[in-house]
């Protein structure tokens, strides 16, 4: 596998993925649209790289508890 970007685990569920920092255009974390409040969530639980599919998750878990939290 010739790859000119560095292969890591995803932080939250340990897949391994492709982490291209430096085109992060090209890199599948910057497919996933967050706003601030989204990245806020998720930086205050987590340090590193995520894969695409737990960015997804994660934005789902925060605005299913915004959610939950406005009709209380």
């Amino acid at each position: 596998m010739n790859t000119k970007h560095e292969i890591i685990r995803c932080e939250r569920c340990g897949k391994s993925m492709e982490c291209k920092a430096n085109a992060f255009t090209k890199c599948q974390c910057g497919k996933v649209p967050l706003n601030l409040n989204e990245m806020q969530y998720i930086s205050e639980n987590y340090e590193g790289c995520m894969c695409a599919g737990c960015l997804v998750e994660l934005k789902e878990e925060y605005n299913s508890s915004l959610s939950a939290s406005v009709q209380q």
